[in-house]
């Protein structure tokens, strides 16, 4: 009676375990970041997702992290992330942006928490019957905190311009942001995988780009402030010969930004991560090299031989 209950504990519990040996992988990538908000675009006024992305404006992204596998379907990640982003009016064909002249650029660093659901898996590429590589596709949503600093060049340096509050406001430099989107990886030999992921950031702030609102009045601004608050003054205006809105359309008062719209960014990576085995309390009795059978050897009695029982799993 003892033995067979013996068989079927092993029976219930050691494959459990031995599938919970590789539950964590940890890893980074790299890739590139583009932005939506108020700076550059394309024709018209400002659009939603990525009919507005300027993709001469795509740059350098790159992350680690941590990941950890609860069942089948469902992961968790946590991930630090670097991304550029930046914009500039005189790329874009719309006159009132042009017209503008504004530009920056943005160095975040994001840290987040994601939930993944893999909804298509192969669990054994070119059926080789050992279960060792195996490919998944997957959704992912959490939430993240992230540090912002937009800076525009002038005069060869780039000046930080939340301190200097062109639109007479104040915001945050640190925020939080929403991403979700979704990715595919390919794991070879249990322990390698490669991947490939695309995510969007939503955002709670409007300042990505240090632009929202209006032209503040000047007289509470510093000089620098003014200088970069309203660069239209950098072009040169001649109604005869330019399409450009006229200069006092970029006056105190007028519309600098679109407040009705927070900025995001996009991110895609490709990436590597190492799937870390783990000893389960029942490694010293699992045939690593037999997946399919597992094995037991004890003394039947103190001084008897020693038997050994094989269970199929």
């Amino acid at each position: 009676m003892n033995r067979k209950l013996l068989q079927l504990t092993l029976f219930l519990t050691v494959p459990a375990f031995s599938f919970a040996q590789f539950h964590w992988d940890i890893g980074g990538g790299l890739g590139a970041s583009n932005y939506l908000g108020d700076i550059g675009g394309m024709e018209q006024t400002r659009r939603d997702f990525v009919a507005d992305l300027k993709f001469s404006q795509t740059h350098f992204a790159g992350d680690a992290f941590v990941r950890y596998k609860i069942n089948h379907n469902i992961s968790v990640k946590t991930e630090f992330t670097y991304a550029r982003i930046s914009g500039s009016d005189n790329l874009s064909t719309n006159p009132g942006r042009e017209g503008r002249n504004l530009s920056f650029r943005n160095d975040l660093l994001e840290l987040s928490a994601k939930g993944e659901f893999t909804f298509f898996t192969i669990n054994d590429v070119g059926r080789g019957y050992r279960y060792r590589d195996d490919f998944k596709a997957y959704l992912f949503a959490g939430v993240g905190g992230f540090y912002s600093n937009p800076k525009a060049n002038y005069e060869g340096q780039w000046i930080a311009l939340q301190p200097l509050k062109t639109e007479g406001v104040s915001y945050s430099k640190f925020g939080l942001c929403l991403p979700a989107g979704g990715g595919v990886s390919y794991t070879i030999n249990k322990q390698h995988r490669i991947g490939w992921e695309l995510g969007w950031r939503t955002t709670f702030t409007d300042y990505l780009d240090d632009i929202s609102t209006v032209y503040a009045e000047t007289s509470g601004l510093s000089p620098l402030a003014q200088k970069l608050a309203n660069r239209n003054g950098e072009l040169h205006y001649d109604p005869s010969t330019t399409d450009l809105p006229n200069p006092n359309n970029y006056t105190p008062g007028n519309k600098r930004g679109d407040p009705t719209h927070n900025d995001s960014y996009i991110i895609s990576t490709i990436n590597y991560s190492y799937v870390i085995k783990q000893k389960s309390i029942y490694s010293h009795i699992w045939d690593h090299d037999h997946p399919i059978y597992g094995k037991i050897t004890h003394n039947k009695n103190k001084y008897g031989p020693k038997r050994t029982m094989r269970i199929k799993l």
